[in-house]
């Protein structure tokens, strides 16, 4: 149910109130049985699969233009793989599974019994506004979870009609949505929960995380950062200039995993560009006015980029337009590709994650000079990277640490429902795909079982030259 909110008290009042149901329910009855479950799944399918138009043309309305296609396939369909997974699955990963015990504590049984943690906060963004709300949701769900969902303030339309459509289809007591800005969300935040999921900036990630701590509430961040992409010795540029392009301008760059900048010898730069225009021409024949090439959120972060490129181009960095010839300019904030070589280290284009259509591109000449430039950066959400050389490629793979890496390709392991997605260090923690996200979201309870033939005893005080024969015997096995 919907209850209006005329101040901004009444709003936090209304927040508590939501988080307080949740709370006492899940304590009155901390398990959800598997019917229940699935039945929460199936609503949100069905919430998805009779609404897809109307969240498509949301997106669009927040947007200004992003395609219906684009939405299709990087929030509904990776949101309905996800869906149909958890509801295939959930029976299996909710069962308690044994392990083996030791001899010295035979006949004994042991299990992990998997149980709802209780109450899941997701905080969620603007740039893929659909999936990147539902999917955590999804997941808490199947877990067996109450979930309180607070999505991004920057599309209005899509968040509004999530919370009508989420009223609709579930109690309060089961989820529901709350709206607001900055100070809702740092309300959202401080609530006692018993996980908070929070996908956004590394900068907002380090306050929720600030706030959850004086909770002890444990979190799922996953913040984004500097992916780097390498372009070895042995890649044929010409071939895999599509997949970088592909990569980089899907949704005009604002994902969390698009390439953020390009590591190759300076020997190919000439014949980077040359590839890259023809990959851009072939994705975006067109750049203004064209559905297919999404347009930046908000003026603000469309003012954002344009004083980074500034800066780099003030700074001696050489710009270069990598789309079509340009048939006027766009009046929905599409702005155009563009690769950035000798940009100064210290520019806003290599500091900061760009989460637009830029990619600045960086002379490396060998496997050992990559790894060394991204060691000494925070590890990023993603690494990619292209060739043949099966040595180098093992190179790269034992000599780093990132959240997850695309060998030959960008973006897909996000897709492959089978691999967790999340970060490390400065890119976040905690993952929420698959089994990796049932178990981060279920509390992994450790079971252990008396046998009635058990020697426990023996272990009991006081000590004598029996413990000590029997201390003796085991420690040849242990």
């Amino acid at each position: 149910m919907t209850i209006a909110c005329d101040t901004q008290e009444q709003h936090l009042d209304r927040l508590q109130e939501l988080f307080t149901l949740k709370h006492q329910a899940t304590r009155s009855q901390p398990e959800t049985p598997l019917a229940l479950r699935k039945d929460r799944l199936r609503r949100l399918r069905t919430l998805v699969q009779d609404n897809a138009q109307a969240l498509t043309e949301a997106v669009q309305q927040d947007f200004g233009m992003r395609s219906a296609a684009l939405t299709e396939i990087a929030d509904l369909f990776v949101l309905r793989a996800m869906l149909h997974q958890l509801d295939s699955h959930v029976e299996q990963w909710m069962q308690p599974r044994a392990v083996s015990t030791p001899f010295y504590l035979q006949p004994a049984k042991a299990c992990v019994m998997r149980q709802p943690l209780g109450v899941v906060g997701v905080m969620s963004p603007w740039n893929y506004p659909v999936q990147l709300a539902l999917g955590p949701v999804a997941t808490a769900l199947a877990a067996g979870n109450r979930v309180l969902l607070k999505p991004s303030e920057h599309t209005p339309e899509t968040s509004g009609l999530l919370a009508r459509l989420i009223h609709s289809h579930f109690s309060d007591e089961e989820l529901s949505v709350h709206l607001g800005g900055a100070e809702m969300a740092q309300a959202f935040a401080a609530l006692p929960f018993d996980h908070l999921v929070f996908t956004g900036s590394t900068a907002t990630g380090r306050l929720v995380a600030q706030a959850a701590a004086r909770n002890l509430t444990p979190t799922t961040l996953e913040l984004g950062g500097k992916s780097p992409c390498i372009v070895d010795a042995s890649a044929s540029v010409k071939e895999v200039a599509l997949k970088i392009a592909h990569g980089k301008l899907l949704n005009a760059g604002q994902t969390c995993i698009a390439p953020d900048y390009l590591l190759l010898p300076k020997a190919q730069h000439d014949a980077l560009a040359q590839a890259m225009r023809e990959a851009v021409a072939r994705l975006f024949p067109s750049i203004a006015d064209n559905p297919d090439y999404a347009a930046i959120i908000n003026d603000a972060q469309y003012e954002r980029l344009q004083k980074a490129i500034a800066e780099a181009r003030s700074r001696g960095a050489h710009i270069i337009d990598i789309g079509p010839d340009s048939v006027g300019k766009s009046p929905s904030r599409q702005l155009r590709p563009l690769l950035a070589f000798d940009v100064p280290e210290d520019c806003a284009l290599m500091q900061e994650e760009i989460f637009g259509p830029i990619l600045p591109v960086i002379a490396c000449e060998s496997p050992q000079e990559a790894i060394a430039h991204i060691n000494a950066r925070p590890r990023p959400l993603a690494l990619y990277w292209f060739g043949t050389d099966a040595k180098a490629q093992e190179r790269i793979l034992s000599g780093t640490v990132s959240g997850g890496v695309c060998i030959n390709d960008t973006l897909m392991h996000f897709a492959h429902e089978n691999l967790p997605f999340g970060g490390v260090g400065h890119s976040g923690w905690g993952a929420y795909h698959s089994e990796s996200g049932f178990a981060r979201l279920s509390m992994e309870k450790p079971v252990f079982t008396q046998s009635r033939f058990n020697v426990g005893e023996v272990f009991y005080p006081p000590y004598g030259p029996k413990f000590g024969q029997i201390m003796a015997m085991i420690k040849r096995f242990v």
